[in-house]
């Protein structure tokens, strides 16, 4: 069978950390599928988000905030925004609006020395005001690094269809990746996870959720739900005390939270269970990394 040919292509998201990259993916897709968190570093993976029409097929990438690895698990986390900068055919450089200035984020942009064509999205434009918005698009427009700037307010969706207007633009003509009514490329199970730890980042303080992931054990779908088991592995036994709570409460509500949020996204009934395994060092340990998916 011939394919049409369309515009097809990667178009990826890069930026420092909590800019609101994962916001902007769910905004520019029109349903969440990168989980977001007010604390940075919610994002570990590469999570790409599928858009096809008649006209075209964009596959858009979330990916991790650029920082320093400090341990095994940064590591992987940035060979993955590295893998997002080889396979791009346009990149979306993200900057924080609400930061004091453009110059932190103009250093990490000129790190990536990328050879495809450049939109700079100025983001959370509601809280920044008109003023510091149009001096921070004037400041990335004079970039070489630069083809466009453009503000948006990826929570409020102000300048989302613009931007993906302008984005479409910038595909090459090529046959489509994938099939018409896909999504995603990632598996049922990786999203169970990540909603389960988007609730750890939600509910809990200081270093625990950074010290936290999420391993499906069991995925299995019956007559009248989906019965899910999975462990929450953390560093140490007091992080284990804290998840768990007085009580057993705090587990209570994590589960609680996140069978909600997990029945929104498969739109059944599902039965969690929840355990919290403590894996000393597991963020520095290849062989435990790759079993939690980070490869």
């Amino acid at each position: 069978m011939i394919q049409r040919i369309m515009k097809a292509g990667f178009v990826n998201i890069f930026g420092k950390p909590n800019a609101g990259k994962s916001t902007l993916l769910n905004a520019l897709l029109g349903e969440k599928l990168a989980i977001t968190s007010a604390k940075v570093q919610t994002t570990r993976h590469r999570i790409k988000g599928i858009i096809t029409t008649d006209d075209y097929q964009l596959i858009i990438s979330d990916t991790p905030g650029i920082i320093e690895p400090k341990y095994k698990l940064h590591e992987k986390m940035m060979l993955a925004v590295k893998e997002a900068l080889e396979d791009a055919d346009a990149a979306i450089l993200l900057h924080d609006l609400t930061e004091p200035d453009t110059t932190a984020t103009d250093a990490v942009f000129k790190k990536l020395k990328l050879a495809v064509p450049v939109l700079v999205v100025c983001n959370k434009s509601d809280k920044a005001g008109a003023e510091k918005t149009a001096a921070a698009l004037r400041f990335f427009a004079s970039q070489t690094y630069c083809d466009a700037a453009i503000a948006v307010s990826a929570i409020s969706g102000k300048g989302v269809k613009e931007l993906l207007e302008k984005i479409t633009t910038l595909l090459p003509e090529g046959e489509p990746f994938f099939p018409a009514d896909e999504v995603t490329d990632l598996p049922v199970r990786f999203f169970v996870a990540e909603m389960i730890r988007e609730k750890v980042y939600e509910l809990y303080e200081e270093e625990v959720p950074y010290h936290t992931t999420v391993l499906v054990r069991e995925f299995k779908e019956k007559t009248t739900l989906v019965k899910i088991q999975a462990d929450i592995v953390v560093q140490r036994d007091t992080q284990k005390g804290i998840i768990l709570g007085e009580k057993g409460q705090g587990i209570k509500t994590l589960g609680t939270a996140a069978r909600l949020e997990i029945e929104r996204f498969l739109g059944r009934k599902i039965f969690l269970e929840l355990f919290v395994k403590v894996k000393p060092k597991w963020r520095d340990n290849e062989t435990h990394l790759k079993e939690y998916g980070y490869h």
